[in-house]
């Protein structure tokens, strides 16, 4: 059957503001109704359906154990939540870590060091090591996402142990899964990638270990967070599968590893909603409706 382009381009607009339709908007409503709250319906919601905006980050709070089951209890939490920022912080400031013109990146970073017993001494201090790049890089996706800083933290720090502890291990079999399925989509591009010796240098860490922060708008970052916090990181594959395929004439055109990463670095921002559509499309054929799958 041909494409119906003005289907293709009403899926394209609902999936840009945060829903495909009413009726999934109103079926996300009654399940935030409940008491306690079914997390697994809830995660399998994210992954079947784009989250509206004005739910997401309630629904990333209760996938990321933020916020608990019961929503009767959500103000109290909110509170004791607010209370340890401000607890933590004051400790900092206390020890001279951070002062009133601290970045609050940098804030949230100290705080995670401290809650995880890996703050350094202040007479070692040191330039941020790898893992605490990838941290400050959600982190700074993450401030352009929540307004509020105390949720903010929250986010970062259970978003990033959430990845490491359960993703951790799938993590290095990443670039293989690409190989994979852009075998299978477009055999082509796949050999002059691995003739050129680009496939073994793409941008991994950035696309794999930071899940795109820094690398996709926050428009586009947040949908990809959603599968993500929802329980499957393979998301990342098909997002990186489709920019491979969105940019291959380019890619086509580039003989030598380091033209292709530092294009894949500093990619267009124009089309990435599209991108990401189509990721998301890609996705669901292959793994069907995965189900915190890896």
């Amino acid at each position: 059957m041909a494409d119906d382009p003005q289907r293709n381009f009403r899926s394209a607009y609902y999936e840009k503001v945060g829903f495909r339709g009413v009726e999934e908007k109103k079926s996300l409503e009654i399940v935030l109704k409940d008491n306690p709250l079914d997390v697994e319906k809830l995660s399998t919601f994210s992954q079947r359906f784009p989250l509206p905006s004005m739910y997401r980050i309630h629904v990333w709070k209760v996938l990321l154990g933020i916020l608990p089951p019961h929503s009767d209890s959500h103000a109290l939490v909110s509170r004791c939540r607010i209370q340890q920022f401000e607890d933590i912080s004051d400790a900092l400031t206390a020890m001279r870590f951070v002062h009133a013109s601290t970045p609050p990146t940098e804030l949230y970073l100290r705080m995670y060091q401290l809650e995880n017993q890996q703050l350094p001494r202040r007479s070692e201090l040191r330039p941020p090591n790898d893992e605490d790049m990838i941290f400050l890089a959600i982190a700074r996706a993450m401030e352009e996402i929540v307004d509020d800083p105390v949720d903010c933290y929250w986010l970062v720090r259970c978003f990033v142990n959430q990845f490491q502890h359960k993703f951790g291990d799938s993590i290095p079999h990443l670039p293989k899964s690409l190989e994979h399925f852009l075998s299978q989509e477009d055999g082509v591009l796949l050999t002059h990638l691995k003739a050129c010796g680009a496939l073994d240098s793409l941008p991994y860490r950035l696309w794999f270990r930071r899940c795109f922060a820094g690398c996709l708008p926050e428009s586009s970052l947040q949908r990809v967070w959603d599968k993500v916090i929802s329980g499957s990181c393979k998301i990342l594959v098909f997002v990186a599968v489709e920019i491979l395929l969105s940019y291959k004439i380019m890619l086509m055109g580039m003989s030598h590893p380091e033209a292709v990463y530092n294009f894949l670095s500093h990619m267009p921002q124009e089309n990435t909603d599209a991108i990401v559509t189509k990721a998301i499309d890609l996705w669901h054929k292959h793994c069907g409706t995965p189900m915190h799958s890896v």
